[in-house]
């Protein structure tokens, strides 16, 4: 066994893992594709500086989490930890914010966080990204929260809802934050030692803070929404109006901040029933002054982000059944060496034709070959032997039925493609 392993935190996903991971994949791009998303790849790595002014330097993200280096050319970069901040940087440089606003994007891809490993959570991890950029209205923030949900329950969760907060914006959320650097004067002594850094460096995150001792103290903290200016009041209203006409079930959670800076008014979370302790499945919220921040012009934004591992991992808890990955339609069988040649020649001939074909390696007997074919899944086997090529035809069976047939060599790719076509 060889002594090289996969990096801490890291995954294989092997080929019988492979159904999941395409069905995941393809479901979420059809219901994004259908919502008007387009696809946005951007680059695996960024500048450094993206991030740090992007997501924020107090944030655990960019203060413990990133993984950066310097290149060759001395300039610091840094493997993505998320996509909205590379996203924006792709609006702001590729000027998109001259297309018909707003634009609509998805990008599902690796992500990097050095965090500790734990189950469905990794240090490289997969990402589904959804981002509405140039549209300041609720509805937007409404239609990223049912988009997501919708993705999350076309897989198999139950008892979906949301958790829903507004954390402010420039304008409301300084005052609110001095409200509560006051409130925690009088507990300094009492709370953990990431709060007491978080009141300095980022102080609406000791809301999310998960030590015991900081629980009756967060329980008593004044709320953000009863801070709020007119605009944020209203633009959170109104979206609390379209869930409730919609009959999409929520809570309010005073609690939630996200752990990134460039989070403005609402910020969520969707939670799943029956899935253990963790309900929260995803979360996401709106991002107003992130372009600024990014040296951009103004954009407001909204968007939220999936991981996939977390989602195979409860679908395989639930037993939820994906389709599998295609089998052969025919598998090439071969006995003799003279056979050799035309096997090769009908195999491609086959896959030239869209069949999708396996060529057996190897000599064998055909009783090893048949196993092999019965194991792939295949629906017809090809025999080529030396009488078969003999007599310029080929032996067909119909691994279903058992049935098999006797087809000219000339006819054979024809033959087999009429009762292979979808």
């Amino acid at each position: 066994m060889s002594h090289f392993q996969r990096p801490t935190g890291t995954l294989d996903i092997l080929p019988e893992e492979q159904p999941y991971w395409r069905h995941v994949r393809a479901h979420a791009t059809r219901l994004a594709e259908r919502a008007g998303f387009e696809r946005l790849d951007v680059p695996v790595f960024e500048s450094t500086d993206l991030f740090a002014r992007g997501i924020g330097t107090g944030t655990d993200i960019v203060e413990k989490e990133m993984y950066t280096f310097c290149d060759k050319g001395d300039n610091s970069l840094t493997l993505r930890p998320e996509f909205t901040a590379g996203v924006v940087r792709a609006y702001i440089e590729n000027g998109m914010h001259v297309r018909p606003q707003p634009v609509k994007l998805y990008s599902t891809g690796p992500i990097f966080r050095y965090e500790r490993p734990q189950a469905g959570r990794y240090r490289q991890h997969t990402q589904f990204n959804l981002e509405i950029l140039g549209a300041q209205d609720p509805a937007a923030d409404l239609e990223i929260m049912l988009l997501i949900a919708d993705i999350y329950a076309g897989l198999g969760f139950e008892n979906l809802s949301f958790q829903l907060n507004s954390t402010g914006c420039p304008a409301c959320k300084p005052g609110y934050v001095a409200i509560l650097q006051d409130y925690y004067q009088h507990y300094r002594d009492q709370v953990c030692d990431d709060c007491q850094r978080r009141l300095e460096q980022n102080p609406l995150r000791v809301l999310d803070c998960k030590a015991e001792q900081c629980q009756p103290i967060i329980a008593n903290a004044p709320h953000i929404v009863e801070h709020l200016c007119d605009e944020c009041r209203g633009h959170f209203a109104l979206l609390r109006e379209y869930l409730d006409l919609l009959k999409r079930p929520y809570k309010l959670n005073h609690r939630l901040v996200r752990g990134l800076d460039y989070y403005t008014k609402t910020v969520f979370e969707v939670w799943a029933g029956g899935i253990g302790a963790q309900s929260a499945v995803c979360g996401g919220g709106r991002y107003d002054g992130l372009a600024q921040a990014l040296d951009g012009p103004p954009t407001p934004g909204v968007g939220v982000a999936a991981g996939l591992e977390r989602i195979i991992l409860v679908m395989k808890a639930q037993g939820v059944k994906v389709p599998p990955l295609p089998a052969p339609a025919v598998f090439v069988a071969c006995v003799g060496e003279k056979a050799r040649p035309a096997a090769v020649q009908l195999t491609d001939e086959l896959r030239q034709a869209g069949v999708a074909t396996w060529l057996a390696f190897e000599q064998r007997g055909l009783r090893s070959q048949m196993r092999e074919a019965n194991k792939r899944g295949a629906s017809y086997t090809v025999i080529l032997g030396e009488d078969e090529l003999a007599r310029g035809v080929g032996a067909v069976r119909n691994m279903h039925s058992g049935e098999q047939a006797t087809v000219d060599l000339a006819e054979l790719t024809a033959w087999i493609q009429h009762r292979t076509a979808a």
